[in-house]
């Protein structure tokens, strides 16, 4: 199996999904609204859309570099977060079951494409482009930052590591799934983990538009916080990964909210 059925393969589940939930959660009269008035809606969040995209272009495009880079500038904190840690991501492997696994592993795959997607089409579907202005700023922090953390920090993950006591589970029951995470992560850029920090920020927007999609803050806590806790049963992150995760996820949101108030 190459890449390209994969990633059709998790397309193609998202953008049902997505459409089930946009029926669901968003409703199909507001929908139908933000059809007409969807080009003016966007011209309101025209700048940070703008920035977000050109933060993701700069990561693409400079991912390969900046972990040759991080070698020469950056600090091998993996020795101090196994001092921190020790066993423990072997631990909550430990607990897990061929069942668990398969679930996690859809969590970090499908969940996470699906948390970051969704959210864009229910914001476009309000008036009110304040929640559309929070997510995108926030994005594009924990991005940019993310990127800065890359550099600085060297770190392996707990399955590059810990080869004997931690398993590559992604990899053991769904080796299809290497062909797309290969293109986007690295044995060296963990920490911070950016599925903890991004899943984190859709709930903390979530959190702040409950009053008009209550339910989606259910689901975007559900499918978030199993998304972090796959980050470390799957051996991709240690728990520090995590904190730092959630500690970039509150300064995105903060920043995201102050802007789209202010604005």
């Amino acid at each position: 199996m190459t890449l390209l059925p994969v990633l059709s393969k998790v397309v193609a589940v998202d953008l049902v999904v997505v459409t089930v939930s946009a029926l669901v959660l968003v409703g199909p009269e507001r929908l139908r609204e933000t059809a007409a008035e969807l080009p003016d809606r966007l011209r309101d969040v025209a700048v940070p859309l703008v920035v977000l995209a050109v933060v993701l272009l700069v990561n693409s495009l400079i991912r390969e570099p900046v972990t040759e880079v991080a070698w020469l500038v950056g600090v091998n904190v993996t020795p101090i977060i196994y001092g921190i840690e020790g066993d423990f991501v072997a631990w909550f492997q430990s607990l897990g079951t061929p069942a668990v696994t398969t679930l996690f592993s859809y969590a970090y795959v499908y969940g996470y494409v699906y948390v970051l997607v969704f959210p864009l089409v229910a914001y476009a579907a309000l008036e009110d482009s304040r929640a559309l202005r929070e997510l995108t700023v926030a994005y594009s922090v924990n991005y940019a930052l993310g990127l800065v953390c890359y550099v600085l920090v060297v770190a392996y993950g707990p399955r590059n590591l810990l080869g004997e006591t931690v398993e590559s589970l992604l990899y053991t029951q769904h080796p299809e799934f290497q062909f797309l995470t290969s293109r986007v992560n690295s044995n060296t850029n963990v920490f911070p983990s950016l599925h903890t920090s991004l899943s984190a920020t859709v709930i903390g927007v979530a959190y702040d538009t409950r009053e008009t999609y209550p339910w989606w803050l259910a689901v975007a806590t559900v499918v978030g916080l199993s998304i972090i806790g796959a980050t470390m049963y799957l051996g991709i992150h240690w728990a520090t990964d995590v904190v730092a995760g959630l500690v970039l996820a509150a300064i995105a949101v903060t920043i995201g909210r102050r802007y789209a108030n202010r604005q």
